[in-house]
């Protein structure tokens, strides 16, 4: 049973390393997108800089962290699958499938900015950046507090956390919007 807290070991880093991708990649979504609104040379250089750093990112670590991720807590399952009698841990593959759901449309994301197509606001995709933040908090709360009642207690707590997340990015924005009219 030792190696089985290897794997635990190798399966949060690579937990780790996945969502550093995802944080990092919309970040990089937001420069290009915004920088589609620079005059050229500017906007090109930027938008062919921010390509390369988006490639390297979503298929150097990003894609790969993803597929090991799974693969190590596949096996942890495999090894231990009394975890499927737990109702907490049922929830967390329930988002553990929404994180997969929202890597893949980042993925749609960034086949459309590489083939110079611009469809979300800076503002949409900073929403959209929260959105890994939420799935993130989800996870840690029921895999640490292993209860269905902590888990409410944390999903009313993460509410309130979306809720303060979504007002400071409402609020950045107008502050933005300010300091660009003055």
């Amino acid at each position: 049973m030792d190696y089985f807290l290897y794997l635990k070991a190798l399966h949060i880093i690579f937990v780790v390393t996945w969502f550093a991708g995802l944080f990092y990649i919309v970040r990089l979504f937001i420069y290009h997108t915004e920088a589609e609104l620079k005059p050229e040379p500017e906007k090109s250089i930027l938008q062919k800089q921010y390509k390369i750093m988006e490639k390297r990112l979503w298929y150097g670590i990003t894609w790969p962290s993803m597929i090991i991720t799974l693969i190590i807590g596949g096996w942890m399952l495999w090894t231990n699958s009394a975890f499927l009698q737990q109702a907490y841990f049922i929830l967390k593959l329930c988002f553990v499938g929404g994180l997969i759901l929202y890597h893949v449309q980042c993925h749609v994301i960034f086949k459309q900015l590489q083939n110079d197509v611009v469809k979300s606001s800076s503002f949409k995709l900073r929403l959209w950046n929260e959105v890994a933040t939420l799935f993130l908090t989800a996870i840690v709360f029921l895999i640490v507090l292993k209860s269905n009642t902590g888990f409410i207690w944390g999903m009313l707590g993460l509410v309130v956390f979306a809720v303060t997340l979504m007002l400071a990015v409402k609020i950045y924005k107008k502050s933005r919007e300010k300091k660009e009219g003055d």
